[in-house]
């Protein structure tokens, strides 16, 4: 699927619960890793971000549980942009198993862009609205050494 962005990552075994699946905490960390692959692809190091006195903190993070994932596995996060308001954006995230293309686990996280140095919430701006807007369509990255 070469119309939003991709990030690979490899299920490890510290990963996973007794039952043998990934631990449904961990799926919050995937996210994490997989929006911060996805902000360095969209602005750069992210210092440059902090560089305009700008952050985002989540607000909400809302997962769904499709199908198991296992130690070994090699996930697959499809990134979409969603709707940017005046001080938030969200992004939507399908993980797939990357040999089957299963559906493992949506998520849609919303974030609200911050002043660091008043922490306090600011208007997202035009130069970064129009990078959310766009995506990173055909970007792939991958952190699994399939």
């Amino acid at each position: 699927m070469a119309s939003v962005f991709e990030f690979r990552l490899r299920v490890r075994y510290g990963e996973c619960d007794a039952q043998g699946v990934v631990f449904n905490a961990r799926y919050g960390d995937y996210v994490d890793i997989a929006v911060n692959e996805y902000i360095r692809t969209l602005f750069g190091d992210y210092q440059r971000l902090l560089d305009q006195d700008l952050d985002i903190q989540v607000v909400n993070l809302n997962q769904n549980w499709q199908s198991p994932a296992r130690f070994d596995d090699v996930l697959c996060a499809r990134i979409s942009p969603g709707r940017v308001g005046n001080t938030s954006f969200t992004l939507h995230l399908a993980f797939h198993d990357y040999g089957s293309d299963r559906l493992v686990m949506t998520a849609d996280i919303t974030y609200v862009m911050i002043a660091p140095s008043t922490e306090r919430k600011t208007p997202v701006p035009d130069s970064i609205r129009q990078c959310l807007e766009r995506g990173a369509p055909g970007v792939t990255i991958s952190h699994a050494g399939e």
